[in-house]
């Protein structure tokens, strides 16, 4: 019992507790929403590339307007922005829900909702990464043991409703029609903006910045740019989120015409990646450090990468599946660990702007990914896509394993500091 509170321990902050309970049912609806759009669009068209060309448009205002929005984020009261992000995000979904269920949307009309979306992640994903270590705090600041495991609390909660919410999509999909997960989304808002405005949060004021904005911009991009740890993280992070994380554009490809299947084939393959994505959270936050986690950097991408391979391979539905548990395992045990290591390395007053380039990984690069895999989907197929993508990841993996050392030795010194390694007893001459 002590071993299963210890992995859930981040939930005695209540601000935490209201954010976990609120947020869990609202991207239930989001991940409902992610599988009705590809569905919808595929539906529509019938195209792989148009497939690309959706996801392309969701996501690069997210990339593009990374490093501003961390500026403006640090600038803000991250509450308030993000009650205000969660409030337009539920109008966008609710505006998708009429249109489709009245049957008048059209592929300009998807692009376009699907583009306000990505500029409302554009500042809601790094506000919200760097207002979860406002959640774990205690009378002593930020609590960064706790932090790594709020970190992976919210990775097992993200892909817990991924595991659920694709499969009540495609079961509501399949009965009732894409407007409905998108009506459900739409009212699944309303839980996390609760419990966001429910939360009592120290006073902390906000810091006015003396310098510009360009300037602020230029000394975030210093720090990532000159910082060897985070620089090397995010740069294997774009390559897996460039070559590797769009391959779920193409599911409805592989639903529809590799595996011969429906809206609950794709309903299925999208699940069974959250299955291993919500274990590999859950592996997460049973951990009691954060020591060790660049080593399972490395080893999740090469496991990404060489499922994704085989995935390509594959025509057989239950070879598929437990292949997607293992592209869902790698995916999120990249992402999660990435994100546990940055955010316990990096600065309070840089937080926003670090997070908004680890958003710009995150989702960013995918858009660009997106229209690649879309394209080149339409010219060899999906299954040779998916598998030349898979071996550019597993490229990164080797890669990230001769930078490894570099990166351990400069966070060697740190982890010590912060009392998360044995500081080495001195000599009898006086040196370490």
């Amino acid at each position: 019992m002590a071993s299963l509170s210890h992995g859930w321990r981040a939930l005695r902050h209540r601000n935490f507790k209201l954010y976990f309970y609120g947020q869990g049912i609202s991207v239930l609806g989001t991940w409902m929403t992610r599988v009705a759009t590809g569905w919808l669009v595929y539906r529509l068209t019938h195209s792989a590339l148009l497939l690309g060309v959706v996801g392309f448009s969701g996501q690069i205002l997210t990339f593009a307007l990374g490093p501003f929005a961390g500026v403006w984020i640090e600038r803000l009261n991250r509450r308030k922005l993000l009650v205000a992000t969660q409030a337009v995000a539920a109008v966008q979904s609710l505006a998708l829900a009429g249109l489709t269920l009245a049957q008048v949307i059209n592929l300009r009309e998807i692009i376009a909702l699907s583009a306000l979306q990505g500029l409302i992640n554009a500042f809601d994903m790094p506000a919200r990464q760097s207002f979860l270590a406002r959640m774990v705090e205690d009378r002593n600041g930020i609590d960064r043991k706790d932090l790594g495991n709020a970190i992976a609390i919210n990775s097992a909660m993200v892909n817990g409703a991924r595991l659920i919410g694709p499969a009540l999509a495609g079961l509501v999909i399949a009965g009732f029609g894409e407007g409905w997960c998108f009506l459900i989304d739409g009212v699944s808002y309303i839980a996390v903006i609760a419990s966001l405005l429910m939360m009592r949060i120290q006073h902390v004021p906000i810091q006015r910045a003396t310098i510009s904005m360009i300037e602020q911009m230029r000394e975030g991009w210093d720090y990532v740019r000159t910082f060897r740890p985070i620089r090397s993280i995010l740069l294997l992070f774009v390559m897996l989120s460039l070559m590797g994380w769009p391959y779920a554009v193409l599911l409805p490809v592989f639903a529809g015409q590799v595996l011969h299947g429906g809206p609950h084939t794709l309903g299925w393959l999208t699940g069974a990646s959250g299955v291993g994505a919500l274990v590999s959270a859950v592996s997460l936050a049973f951990r009691k450090s954060v020591v060790g986690l660049t080593r399972m950097i490395q080893i999740a991408a090469a496991m990404f990468g060489s499922a994704l391979i085989l995935f390509g391979l594959s025509h057989r539905l239950w070879v598929s599946l437990l292949l997607m548990l293992f592209v869902g395992f790698g995916m999120m045990q990249a992402a999660a660990a990435s994100n546990t290591v940055i955010q316990t390395l990096v600065p309070e007053d840089k937080r926003a702007r670090v997070m908004s380039y680890y958003t710009m990984a995150f989702v960013g690069s995918a858009p660009f990914g997106s229209l690649l895999a879309g394209g080149l989907a339409a010219w060899i197929g999906a299954p040779h896509t998916v598998m030349m993508t898979g071996a550019c990841c597993l490229g990164g993996s080797l890669w990230y394993t001769l930078e490894l050392p570099k990166i351990r030795a400069v966070m060697r010194p740190i982890y010590q500091q912060m009392g998360l390694l044995p500081t080495p007893e001195p000599d009898a001459t006086g040196f370490q």
